[in-house]
């Protein structure tokens, strides 16, 4: 690790921020947590009395630069991306510093990489955006079922969860995304319908589910690097009736790491004419799971281990099956099936 070991955490007073800042402090990391919200900032801070906060809004970059000014890289966690990312992103060039976030969705991670794919001023930085369960951990899984092959004719996603008590994040995210998804057919990226609903048989303690399309972050950074006529993706109905019931009350945690108790599995098949290649990933918490993702791929970054500079997704910048590997036992259980 460099002598700068400094990292800012923009919008760390969320849910998911929390998670991440412990997971970087585990690993020896400097935090700078920064946000637009001074008293929010104050009291996430209260936990880290010696960590710095510094105050900052996506519009006025001067603060921006000042909250990111010094540190290796600015890990986002402040949706909803599509106000958020490509303001930071422009001030993280300026300052040489890498990015990354969490974001699940389509439209903002669809515009981190046509906004800055080539733009030359990215070409010393890393900007790697949607490292996290949804959009990061579908991508890895894709790329290392691939594994030796050029190309698929599909890869299929399916998302189980017990339950999901939503984050007022994911609320907030999701009244901003309503409607239709980018979905990959026939080889190209468009609008379009969701696939027809159908049954999965997920691996224990699943099941046979129920399954509706729900086509995420995913969708659009396979999209960018592997070569796949279709990619379909799905989720079992039963957490989708918490996430639209209102009343749903958040997470809480059940156990003083403050994970919840939801498990999830995310099944991969990436399918070349009558072969099929399947990796399972299972674990605890959506919004815990997203921290050891995205502090892996920082950390990497800033060490100088991604493949390449630039806009990036998680399996270009990666080898696929190391880094799930080095995410297992401890945060997840990786299967190759």
């Amino acid at each position: 690790m460099a002598s700068n070991n400094s990292i800012a955490v923009f919008g760390a007073y969320g849910h998911t921020a929390r998670f991440v800042i412990a997971e970087l402090r585990k690993r020896g990391w400097r935090v700078i947590l920064s946000g637009r919200d001074r008293v929010r900032l104050e009291e996430a801070g209260a936990a880290y009395p010696e960590t710095e906060l510094r105050v900052a809004t996506v519009d006025d970059p001067e603060s921006l630069a000042t909250a990111i000014a010094g540190n290796r890289a600015v890990i986002n966690c402040a949706g909803p991306f599509l106000d958020t990312a490509i303001p930071i992103i422009d001030v993280a060039i300026r300052s040489g510093v890498h990015y990354v976030d969490i974001a699940a969705e389509q439209a903002a991670v669809l515009n981190v990489f046509e906004r800055f794919e080539n733009d030359t001023r990215a070409a010393d930085i890393v900007i790697a955006p949607a490292m996290a369960f949804y959009g990061g951990l579908p991508d890895l899984l894709a790329t290392a079922a691939m594994d030796d092959w050029e190309a698929a004719d599909e890869i299929c996603i399916a998302v189980a969860l017990d339950s999901w008590k939503p984050t007022r994040g994911t609320r907030l995210t999701g009244q901003r995304n309503p409607g239709r998804r980018f979905i990959l057919s026939e080889g190209k990226l468009e609008w379009a319908d969701p696939p027809p609903d159908r049954m999965w048989n997920f691996p224990a303690p699943f099941g046979p589910q129920e399954v509706v399309g729900l086509s995420l972050a995913e969708a659009i950074t396979i999209s960018r690097h592997l070569d796949t006529r279709e990619i379909r993706a799905f989720i079992n109905t039963a957490p989708l009736a918490d996430l639209r019931d209102p009343d749903t009350p958040p997470p809480t945690a059940a156990d003083e790491s403050g994970r919840s108790s939801q498990i999830f599995l995310v099944d991969v098949i990436v399918r070349r004419g009558s072969k099929e290649r399947r990796v399972v990933a299972s674990g605890r918490d959506i919004y815990a799971v997203t921290a050891p993702i995205v502090v892996e791929a920082t950390e990497r970054i800033v060490n100088g281990l991604a493949r390449r500079k630039g806009v990036v997704a998680a399996g270009e910048a990666f080898d696929a099956r190391e880094f799930l590997n080095s995410l297992s036992p401890a945060h997840l259980a990786i299967s190759f099936l």
